[in-house]
Order: C-alpha cells, then sequence, then structure tokens
C-alpha cells in the first residue's frame, strides 16, 4: 500500500507583501501573475487586500493555462471544478510530485493523439484505457523491483495504454490491426503495433526475464515490455536505467537490441524536463501522424495507421509520361530473413503507382496503360547488390486508369548493411496488355533510401 499524502504546511507569507500593499490595480495583477501560483498562495497568506487580488479567478485561469496547458476548470479525471483555482489545487494534488514542465508537456502529447485519433482513426481511439493511480505506478514498480522513469510514468498516469489482448480470438483478430504505433505489411508478414497497459506491461516483463533467464544476457538489465505488435512478434523495450528504447532485433535470445530514438535526446530524470525514450519515441510518432509522413491506409476491409512514409525524403516521387510512381521502404529488423549470411538488414518497401491525369506518350493521350515489367537496381553503399529484371510485380499486372486511386503493393529486400538505396523502372504499355494501342515506356522509380532511422517503428 502506498503510503498516504502528508498534510501540506501553509505556505509563509510572502516577504514582499507590505511593499506590494502600495501596487494598484493592473501594476499588482501583474507583479502577481509575474511571481507564478506557488508565489500567489503564499501571498494570500500575507493581507486580506492581497488575498483578495491573488485569489481572483482570471489570475488562476492563467497559472492553469501556463503551467498545465489546462483551459478549462477541469479535475484530471474530467470532473467540471467551481474554479480555476481549485484545478490548479486539485491538479498539484495529483501531479505536484512531477516536474510541472513534464506534467504539461505529457498533458498536451495526450491530448494532441487523443484529438488526431479521434478524428481520423476514431476505432483506436476507443481501444485507449484511462490513465493509472500513482498507487498502481507504485504497485508496478514493487512486482518489477525497480523504479520507472519519470516521464513513463507520467504517460500512463494520463492513459495506461491500449486494451490488452483477451481470451477471445475473435475480439483479438478485430482488434490487431487498431495499434496507435502502427505497422506494415509485405508477403505473410504483418506487424502492428500497439501500446501496452501497465498490468500488460509488468506480466509480460516477467514472463521475459523467465524465459530468458538461462541465457543472462538479460539478468543485469531494468527492461519493461512497453510496445508489442499483435501479428508477427515485434517487441519494444525500455531500459529504466538508462532511460532508452530499444527493439527486439530477430537475434533477441542473443540479446540483440537496437536504440529507438537519438541518444542524445534522453535526459535523465534529474533535470527540470527529463525525457526518456519513450516519451521521446511517441512524440516523434505523433509529429509524423500530424505532419502526414505517416498515414491510413487500407488492410482488405479494415484500417490501420501504416508506417511506410509518404512524404520527402524518405518517400520518393518520380512522374514519366503521366505515369506517377512514388516509393518509401521500412527497417524490418524483426524480419527472419536478417538471419541469413549478407543480409544483416531487411527493408519492406512499398510502390504506390498511378495516372493522375492522363497518360501521354508522343503527343497522344490515353486512358489507361498496363504494367508489364519491372527493373530494380539495389545498392549496399556504393556498390550494386542486385540488378533485377522480371514480369508484373507480386504476380500481378496493374491496369492504371485516369483518376483512379493509387495501386499500392509491398516487398523487401535484404542488405549485407546499412545504408542503402533503390531505382529502377517499370515497363507500360498504353491501353492494355491484351491490346496495346502504342509502343511499350518505362517509368522511372525515382531512387528511395534504405537506411536504419533515427527513430525505429
Amino acid at each position: 500500500m502506498a503510503a498516504p499524502p502528508q498534510p501540506q504546511p501553509e505556505p509563509e507569507p510572502a516577504a514582499g507583501g507590505a511593499g506590494l500593499e502600495a501596487l494598484e490595480g493592473l501594476a499588482l495583477d501583474t507583479v502577481i501573475a509575474k511571481a507564478g501560483a506557488r508565489q500567489a498562495a503564499a501571498l494570500a497568506c500575507a493581507s486580506t487586500r492581497l488575498r483578495d487580488a491573488a485569489g481572483d479567478d482570471a489570475l488562476w485561469r492563467r497559472f492553469c493555462a501556463d503551467d498545465l496547458a489546462l483551459h478549462a476548470p477541469l479535475a484530471p479525471d474530467g470532473r467540471a471544478l467551481p474554479s480555476f483555482k481549485d484545478a490548479y489545487k486539485v491538479w498539484l494534488e495529483s501531479f505536484g510530485m512531477y516536474p510541472l514542465p513534464l506534467v504539461r508537456r505529457v498533458k498536451i502529447f495526450w491530448s494532441s493523439l487523443k484529438s488526431w485519433l479521434s478524428e481520423n482513426f476514431p476505432e483506436a481511439h476507443k481501444t485507449l484505457n484511462k490513465g493509472v493511480s500513482e498507487a498502481q505506478i507504485q504497485s508496478a514498480e514493487d512486482d518489477l523491483g525497480f523504479k520507472l522513469p519519470l516521464p513513463t510514468k507520467l504517460l500512463y498516469r494520463f492513459c495506461n495504454g491500449q486494451l490488452p489482448l483477451s481470451e477471445h480470438h475473435h475480439e483479438n483478430m478485430r482488434m490487431a490491426h487498431l495499434g496507435i504505433i502502427g505497422g506494415y505489411v509485405f508477403y505473410d508478414h504483418l506487424i502492428n503495433v500497439h501500446l501496452s497497459p501497465l498490468e500488460q506491461i509488468v506480466e509480460e516483463t516477467k514472463e521475459f526475464y523467465r524465459e530468458f533467464y538461462d541465457q543472462g544476457v538479460f539478468n543485469m538489465t531494468n527492461l519493461i515490455i512497453v510496445a508489442t505488435s499483435w501479428y508477427r512478434p515485434k517487441t519494444f523495450f525500455l531500459n529504466c536505467s538508462d532511460d532508452q528504447l530499444y527493439v527486439g532485433t530477430i537475434n533477441l535470445q542473443d540479446g540483440e537490441m537496437l536504440p529507438c530514438v537519438p541518444k542524445s535526446l534522453i535526459r535523465p530524470t534529474n533535470t527540470d524536463m527529463p525525457q526518456d525514450g519513450l516519451l521521446l519515441w511517441l512524440e516523434e510518432h505523433l509529429r509524423r501522424l500530424q505532419n502526414g509522413m505517416i498515414k491510413i491506409r487500407m488492410l482488405k476491409t479494415s484500417r490501420y495507421i501504416s508506417l511506410f512514409p509518404e512524404a520527402s525524403p524518405s518517400c520518393t516521387s518520380a512522374m514519366t509520361n503521366g505515369v506517377k510512381v512514388r516509393a518509401s521502404a521500412v527497417f524490418a529488423p524483426e524480419h527472419p530473413e536478417s538471419r541469413r549470411p549478407g543480409a544483416k538488414c531487411l527493408y519492406a518497401y512499398s510502390i504506390r503507382l498511378s495516372v493522375p491525369e492522363a497518360c501521354m506518350l508522343g503527343g497522344v493521350y490515353y486512358s489507361s496503360c498496363q504494367l508489364y515489367s519491372r527493373h530494380w537496381i539495389i545498392r549496399w553503399r556504393d556498390r550494386v547488390v542486385s540488378d533485377v529484371n522480371g514480369e508484373g510485380v507480386i504476380g500481378k499486372y496493374p491496369l492504371l486508369t485516369t483518376g483512379q486511386e493509387e495501386f499500392v503493393y509491398e516487398s523487401c529486400t535484404p542488405l549485407p548493411d546499412s545504408p542503402g538505396s533503390v531505382e529502377g523502372s517499370f515497363t507500360f504499355v498504353p491501353g492494355k496488355l491484351s491490346r496495346p494501342e502504342g509502343k511499350p515506356f518505362e517509368v522511372t522509380v525515382a531512387p528511395f533510401p534504405l537506411e536504419i532511422p533515427e527513430y525505429i517503428f
């Protein structure tokens, strides 16, 4: 059981209280506003006049906005409160053990992500859990045997991840594509990452240590499993000792994990604004959602967050004779192909083909064209490691017509290491393959990068 909160001592009267008595109206309000919430509470003890000035709810509205990004007098659980002063007090009682700038930052993150999900992906928004209490955080730490980083604690105080796996297979399949981190699909390899709730973190982390105890590679670490894929395995670990977030590779049993955020950005919890790998990772993910770098796609009849980049420089675009080709790749360290000799890095890539207006060849417009063959040049550093020609793409010969939605397909390629690139071309026929209306022509695929990114999702 957590110890009951200790009564807080009454604030001491502000030393400058006597001098402030001489100030009037706006000048007094300005001084109190600049002094901050804690000094305002102290000034209220100095005299009746200062108590009235420091109790003005317009002043506490400002404190709530500046310190907590709170724009209505609401409690952390959403309850309406009589005033902004009451709201500030309740929030301080709930979160006073954390740096307020960090509380504000985490609150803004969750508000922004929930807003984006509500507007763009309401199915996933419904899977988010209410936040946990400080007592539940302490109980989880007791079960794990070590402390969680402050930013991670705050993240879970505001939102306890997503709904966990259930005992019902049908329900799990219905929710599998709703991970708020998202994923990618190529061939039979499906990844969709969910943010785990606290109780699942404790359970899966303890099971992980039991499973790998004999290997000994993780015995001296303070890892927790914070996110997992519900299809093919992909697991993200937060190291509570160095605050870095890691993703397990296909060689996880040998202790191989890769950092998911730039190490230089991680700040320890003894600073005014601590930030750990999980908070940085989630904030970067939100930025990509907001700026359109990643988007919602269809998977058969379901929607999901696709991690294939949709904007430059990670996604390249080229237009040839009216045919547009967009291409991008994601790093897939969990794929079994990465175990092959000479295939340390595996990348999935997504190709999008369309005819936005019309196919034009030799001054003649065509309403459709059909893909016949492909040519890929794959480079590792400055060396060509694969030069491939073949008919169709993944066994298909897509027919493109003016104004239709993009034809999208995914494939993959291994590399000995990072970085690399892919470029090439497609051969199209105006009209249809069964009834050509002109000569075949080549469509360029602009080079797109294959690299281990700074942020791995």
